[in-house]
């Protein structure tokens, strides 16, 4: 009798996979990402290794990256002498460990195959955090990531055919920000630290950061994790701090950096000499102050509203926890209790046998089958649960919007800057009240921008206007709700 049932419940759970109810929500419900996201991975694996095999790798910053490394494994330690092909090494020191550590497991840059395949493991551990970013949040409807993640040529150029160290940084900011969801500030302070000790633009999270660490953890807790930030940053550095301070300083933190209009997405219609005035730049951080200082309040108010029901949460959770224990102890004396009555009421072989063959036709007057989905029923009914992983919302939007518009302030956006905020873009535009068409139409033509190469005005003059459309929609957006809010107050 057990084994039938045993057989009944996969029966069932077969026929509720199968159902067109389930497999609708795997594509349009955000709370069964879990299942879309092993998918996505597993096609992304195949996908990213097709590329590799049969796309041709195309050099750009992988020598000199090798070639700045290999200066800093033979002795030197003095930024400004160490350099490549494209000039002097202008990332912090962590970028040099990792890549260093590169070098020497591909044959000193010489096995590219190898690197690609490294950098498909790093780009799927990337996607795996940013799925639980997604999982947690439960914004997005999962064909939406599946049809922005599988057909953007340009991310996976990034990627996989150019090597660049973009996406490293970018994964220790997601490991980061999964770290800070789950309240764990010290781990998710190194992991951003080390994401800033790559490359730089992770410090574009900083201004959000830091107002969520003020709210949540008060002044004194704030500095510690400043601190903290910091003191990683010392310990990377201390061997280039120790011989050459204002090189590493200078060549790794170089705020001034001027940047090669050849390369440029977003402001190829600007003459040459405008793209490089300083009063250009000072305006471009004008702009980005003034945007912050527009956008840091609804932030502040996301993230107070974040605090206070992570602290509604630890009062109640455990009172849900404690009573689902109570339930669960209850229901399983319910199933002791119907094993004694099916024991005291145990057939002979012959009439299971008959029931066995006309059970299809006794189910439904079945009196233990009944008792059966009564107690399972119950037990359903008894399990209470409140999905506190959507408070996530309120950290993960002010954290994407300020990394955005440090994006959309940039004096100017290579093709590598594209995997800064391209996993964002989703979240960004779904949390907008524009229609899902407009929506995917403006994830295709910020793709279509980013694919075309040499950028022309158009596309950079393209790339703006949907830049602003959705920092626009955004604002308005969030403004109207904290407004309703304010009067609820």
């Amino acid at each position: 009798m057990g084994s039938r049932s045993k057989f009944q419940d996969i029966s069932r759970y077969v026929k509720k996979m199968m159902s067109f109810t389930f497999i609708k929500g795997l594509f349009l419900n955000p709370a069964k990402l879990s299942i879309t996201a092993f998918i996505i991975i597993i096609a992304e694996l195949v996908l990213n290794i097709l590329i590799v095999e049969r796309v041709p790798y195309t050099e750009i910053d992988w020598k000199a990256y090798m070639q700045e490394c290999e200066g800093f494994l033979n002795g030197t330690l003095d930024y400004s002498q160490l350099r490549g092909d494209t000039g002097p090494l202008v990332y912090p020191a962590g970028f040099v460990y990792i890549y260093s550590m590169f070098y020497f497991l591909t044959n000193q840059g010489q096995n590219i195959k190898l690197a690609q395949y490294i950098f498909i493991g790093i780009y799927l551990l990337q996607l795996h955090f940013v799925f639980e970013i997604y999982k947690k949040t439960r914004k997005v409807p999962p064909y939406v990531l599946l049809i922005t993640i599988l057909t953007s040529y340009r991310i996976h150029s990034i990627h996989v055919l150019r090597l660049f160290n973009d996406p490293i940084a970018v994964l220790f900011l997601y490991i980061a920000l999964n770290y800070f969801i789950e309240s764990k500030w010290n781990l998710g302070s190194i992991f951003y630290s080390l994401g800033v000790s790559i490359k730089m633009n992770i410090l574009l999270y900083a201004p959000a950061l830091f107002f969520f660490y003020l709210v949540n953890l008060g002044l004194k807790d704030t500095f510690k994790q400043i601190f903290l930030c910091g003191l990683i940053q010392l310990i990377l550095g201390l061997p280039f701090l120790l011989v050459a301070p204002i090189s590493y300083l200078r060549g790794s933190f170089d705020i001034g950096r001027v940047f090669n209009h050849t390369w440029t997405v977003n402001y190829r219609f600007l003459d040459v000499k405008v793209f490089e005035n300083t009063y250009f730049h000072i305006t471009l951080l004008a702009i980005h102050i003034l945007l912050l200082m527009i956008f840091l309040p609804m932030c502040i108010q996301y993230f107070k509203s974040y605090c206070r029901l992570r602290y509604v949460q630890k009062q109640v959770q455990p009172q849900i926890d404690a009573k689902n224990v109570e339930n669960k102890r209850k229901a399983k004396m319910m199933k002791d209790k119907l094993k004694v009555q099916e024991n005291e009421e145990k057939l002979t072989k012959d009439q299971e046998e008959f029931l066995n063959s006309f059970e299809s036709m006794l189910q439904k007057t079945s009196n233990t089958n009944a008792k059966k989905k009564k107690v399972v029923d119950v037990t359903e009914k008894l399990h209470y649960s409140i999905n506190f992983d959507i408070i996530s919302q309120l950290f993960i939007l002010p954290m994407f919007l300020t990394n955005f518009i440090g994006v959309v302030c940039a004096r100017s956006l290579h093709y590598q800057f594209y995997s800064w905020y391209f996993h964002s873009l989703p979240y960004l535009l779904w949390s907008t009240n524009l229609s899902v068409i407009v929506r995917f139409l403006i994830l295709a033509l910020i793709e279509f921008c980013w694919n075309t190469y040499p950028s022309t005005n158009a596309t950079s003059a393209m790339l703006h206007v949907c830049h602003l459309i959705i920092l626009y929609n955004i604002y308005k957006k969030t403004s109207t709700e904290l407004k309703v809010a304010s009067k609820v107050e």
